[in-house]
């Protein structure tokens, strides 16, 4: 544990070399190993041992450990529903390919749509159109060598019309998350959503019939209190205790083994301690994560500086118990009210990646729509941006990406 006189003076130091070095940000003097140097403790042979799912397909146990290594000298950058979510509608390749000529190297997908009340499986309804879509992007993006992540904005148990805190009453949101719990009055709807869960990722198959391997980051940023599973409406044994009854009824009772389990607060803490008070525990987390957007919000060094530090406590804890690190969630939402930052991405976010002897193996934009954008596509002013950051020699889309679903020979 670093003591807080250590922390501000490194976020001072951190911050002055943002300034001072501000003529040489296209200079990369970053050495890169190629291939990859295998981590101490983790081998071919053992990685099912730091790993949540000891029946892990091969496939999923190739991920997990080509996401490790990878950590070491690229960060695969990726985009919530790239395949369908377009800046202004200009559907075709994802924005990210419209830049840069190449498709990201992460997928990001949501379980919400597919367990809405209102699917019905049918081929005329919406929500199961939506399911149909959402799975065939994953098969694409398998298909392409890219990788798979799930978030899952659940609606809430009474009404599910919402997975905001903000729409429910005070007894809801007092009673909510409590009522899924094994013994609550909602454990069994939950477990039917589970159910939904299972079956969508058990039929996730490749072109030769195997399972593809997914992330899945249940109930992430809980240490804020927007979601209806945060922290103002569960003490910290509550929320543990639904982590691991997911992790253990999809693993366990419904037999998925293509699933990576990814633990993601938002930006809210600033030591190791702050990060682990709700953490289930190694046997049920495979990849440490964040999700972080406010750091990066008109904050400039500063706040990539803070970035940085939050990165480096999970890059640090990942070292430790031999786990992956992620940037789950960032991004910049540029609209016609909102410009964009200067070098946001080539400067202010690669260094917050990067610096400090960070390992992060994969940072996700999230989506692109009508209104406003993440990622830029090749026509708007921070085009070049996105492109030089996408360029940077620790960067990875699909193109830089080993075969992360077979272990090295």
């Amino acid at each position: 544990m670093k003591s807080t006189f250590f922390k501000i003076a490194f976020l001072s130091l951190f911050v002055l070399a943002f300034i001072n070095c501000s003529s040489d940000k296209e200079t990369d003097n970053e050495i890169i190993v190629d291939p990859p140097v295998q981590d101490d403790a983790l081998t071919t042979q053992n990685v099912t041992n730091y790993m949540v799912d000891a029946n892990a397909t091969k496939e999923t146990i190739a991920l997990f450990y080509n996401l490790k290594i990878l950590a070491k000298t690229k960060v695969a950058i990726g985009q919530q529903d790239a395949f369908n979510s377009f800046y202004q509608d200009a559907a075709g390749d994802s924005d990210i390919k419209k830049n840069t000529g190449f498709d990201p190297a992460v997928l990001g997908s949501d379980f919400m749509f597919i367990t809405d009340k209102n699917n019905n499986n049918q081929a005329d309804n919406w929500f199961y159109q939506q399911e149909l879509k959402i799975t065939n992007d994953v098969k694409v993006a398998y298909a392409k060598g890219m990788i798979n992540t799930f978030s899952w904005h659940l609606r809430e148990p009474n009404n599910e019309d919402s997975f905001y805190a903000a729409d429910m009453t005070s007894e809801q949101k007092t009673t909510a998350f409590k009522s899924i719990l094994p013994g609550g009055a909602n454990h069994e709807w939950y477990k039917k959503k589970l159910d939904k869960v299972a079956s969508v990722v058990l039929n996730l198959k490749g072109a030769n019939g195997e399972l593809i391997p997914v992330i899945f980051r249940p109930f992430h940023e809980f240490d804020g209190s927007w979601f209806w599973w945060g922290a103002n409406f569960c003490t910290a044994d509550e929320y543990k205790t639904a982590y691991q009854f997911t992790v253990d009824y999809l693993k366990n009772t419904k037999g998925v083994h293509n699933i990576l389990y990814a633990f993601s607060p938002d930006n809210s803490y600033t030591t190791e301690t702050n990060y682990l008070s709700r953490y289930p525990g190694d046997k049920y987390v495979d990849i440490l994560a964040m999700d972080n957007y406010g750091d990066f919000d008109n904050q400039g060094s500063a706040g990539a500086a803070k970035a940085n530090l939050k990165l480096k406590t999970i890059s640090d804890l990942a070292k430790t118990k031999v786990k992956i690190a992620a940037l789950s969630e960032t991004g910049f939402r540029v609209t016609s009210s909102n410009s964009p930052i200067t070098d946001w991405f080539s400067y202010y976010l690669y260094s917050a990646l990067t610096s400090n002897s960070v390992e992060i193996s994969y940072v996700m934009f999230w989506n692109n729509n009508t209104d406003g954008y993440y990622v830029p596509n090749g026509s708007v002013s921070n085009a070049t941006d996105f492109k030089t950051f996408a360029e940077k020699p620790k960067s990875a889309l699909v193109n830089s990406l080993p075969k992360m679903y077979e272990l090295p020979k």
